[in-house]
């Protein structure tokens, strides 16, 4: 009971604070009011406006002149740099100011807060971690070779196709993939545990050479070199194949071994890893090579051979192999597999899916016809599927629709976001132009998602909201000349467009003012007198309607 009436005794004083707050902007407005008629004498008010109202039709057109321009050309700088920041940082930079450092110093605080931290639901909570989870980085599994295809690209066209942040992630993997605890025992895996850590390319494989004088067998070496050295698919191949002798042996070795303690287990798993890595790498240039055929052979024996491996997405270098191969009973035998609840989603696990949906009806499907008769349930099919697809990841369809232009994809993506989108569209538009009519489809039916979805960052239709940090990391994964996409596609702040309307209004003042001085300055002066008057005319008021009486009672107080 004590608790139930000091809660009310709370909400009495809110109502109380409340209340008073919204009189107390009328209370001061009456008190400045007064304040300012009995100090008309003291601060000669009368003869001041008369002085400023003299002085401003003294002035001439050219004063009008060089103020409209000098506020057109201020107001167009904070446009320029406002314009510049919400590019760069998806923000009002004059908004952000506002809300870090003057809320605070005005009071203001965040009610919302508090509901999130203490009465979020179960469900609310799963979702967070979900959001989490998907604003994780993961290693692109069709990622290019830097020496035979994004170094040729850095020649070509003098840009730098990857990101300091890309490549520190991938110094990240290589040190957690091809090193170990024991390294620093053999010299050559200690050189090798160095060079990973190297930040410029050319120290990098002179330490490969290092270690390979140390000992020829040194398979971390080779795989240094082919990713970075060679400049061609073929040389990379070649250099891959030695990894993989001296990968196999070093295998074989450890797994007799690993059972021996744990630094040996620790080696026999990074010998595991390397081997993998030199395995795919080989699938992949087969692959690059037009040996297709090959590629999917040595990727299912090695999907048979390490099942525990599905973290690395070997499934979808499989998928893209089949998918060029037309082999499409195969694919859908690999997604029956894959495109499991259970198992995290990807935007070629799903988009793949749609495809195959599409290339059922997509040759014979016309929007008239359809708006006729309705869909058929093979269209309603692909139609949902392709929802779910753009639901999963809405900045794939610009690329496959060719309405935006592609790049070369970095060497991580982030599920959902634009990095990904690349990397899937850089790979599989050919297969959807491959498909009569499924471009099409999806250019009919791709912008009916958002309509199941309007608020995409707090509920979601199939799919988990769209979490919010993509723009952040995607910013950092892809290069500064690719312009990001952002979803949902952000409103202008506005800051932006105030200072817009600002500029535009100020320019046409000043330009009137300079090609009619005469006539801008009769209306300058007419402005200036009407807005005195106003003034004048309350004041006059006031005397007239309160008793002489009161104003020299409120004097003497």
């Amino acid at each position: 009971m004590a608790d139930g009436g000091s809660a009310g005794i709370v909400e009495r004083l809110k109502r109380c604070v409340s209340w008073s707050w919204t009189y107390l902007w009328a209370l001061w407005f009456v008190l400045v009011l007064g304040l300012l008629y009995i100090l008309r004498a003291p601060l000669k008010l009368h003869e001041n406006l008369s002085a400023v109202t003299a002085f401003l039709n003294t002035l001439t057109p050219k004063f009008y002149v060089a103020l409209t321009g000098t506020s057109s050309l201020i107001s167009g700088l904070i446009l320029i740099f406002e314009w510049w920041y919400f590019r760069k940082y998806g923000t009002s930079f004059i908004e952000q100011v506002s809300v870090s450092h003057l809320r605070p110093l005005l009071g203001a605080v965040d009610n919302n807060l508090p509901s999130v931290n203490f009465t979020a639901s179960n469900g609310e909570a799963e979702s967070n971690r979900q959001n989490v989870s998907e604003c994780k980085v993961w290693r692109n599994p069709l990622n290019l070779f830097r020496g035979a295809e994004y170094s040729r690209y850095t020649w070509v066209t003098g840009r730098e196709p990857l990101t300091y942040y890309d490549m520190n992630l991938s110094a990240q993997d290589h040190q957690t993939f091809f090193t170990c605890d024991t390294d620093h025992v053999r010299p050559a895996d200690a050189v090798m545990q160095k060079a990973w850590r190297e930040r410029h390319a050319q120290a990098r494989m002179k330490a490969a050479y290092q270690a390979l004088e140390l000992n020829n067998e040194c398979a971390t070496a080779y795989v240094l070199l082919a990713e970075e050295e060679t400049t061609t698919i073929l040389e990379a191949e070649k250099l891959f194949k030695q990894a993989l002798k001296a990968g196999e042996l070093c295998y074989r070795r450890s797994q007799q071994l690993q059972h021996h303690s744990p630094q040996q287990e620790a080696q026999h798993r990074r010998d595991t890893n390397v081997l993998v890595y030199i395995k795919r790498r080989l699938a992949m240039c087969a692959r690059k090579l037009g040996r297709i055929r090959e590629a999917v052979k040595l990727m299912r024996d090695l999907m048979k051979e390490f099942p525990l491996l599905s973290m690395l997405n070997i499934h979808e270098n499989l998928l893209e192999a089949l998918l060029e191969l037309q082999a499409y009973a195969d694919v859908q035998v690999v997604l029956a597999k894959y495109d499991d609840i259970s198992l995290p989603k990807s935007a070629t696990i799903c988009y793949t899916a749609a495809l195959l949906k599409a290339r059922a009806v997509s040759d014979k499907f016309s929007p008239e016809a359809a708006s006729r008769r309705g869909l058929s349930t093979a269209e309603m099919n692909a139609v949902e599927a392709i929802h779910r697809a753009v639901e999963f990841n809405p900045h794939v369809p610009k690329y496959l629709l060719e309405m935006k232009s592609l790049i070369l994809p970095p060497e991580h993506i982030l599920k959902r976001g634009d990095s990904e989108a690349i990397a899937y569209a850089f790979f599989h538009l050919q297969h959807w132009k491959r498909v009569e009519g499924a471009l099409n489809l999806l250019h009919c039916t791709w912008e009916g998602t958002f309509r199941m979805i309007p608020y995409p960052l707090e509920k979601g239709h199939l799919f988990y909201p769209y979490p919010s940090c993509t723009e952040t990391a995607d910013r950092e994964l892809l290069p500064s000349f690719h312009e990001v996409s952002v979803y949902p596609k952000k409103e202008l702040p506005f800051f932006i467009l105030f200072t817009a309307g600002l500029c535009s209004f100020t320019a046409m003042l000043a330009l009137l003012t300079h090609q009619f001085p005469e006539l801008m300055g009769v209306f300058a002066k007419a402005f200036f007198s009407t807005l005195f008057a106003p003034f004048n005319f309350v004041m006059e008021k006031i005397e007239s309607v309160l008793p002489s009486s009161f104003w020299h009672l409120l004097t003497r107080i």
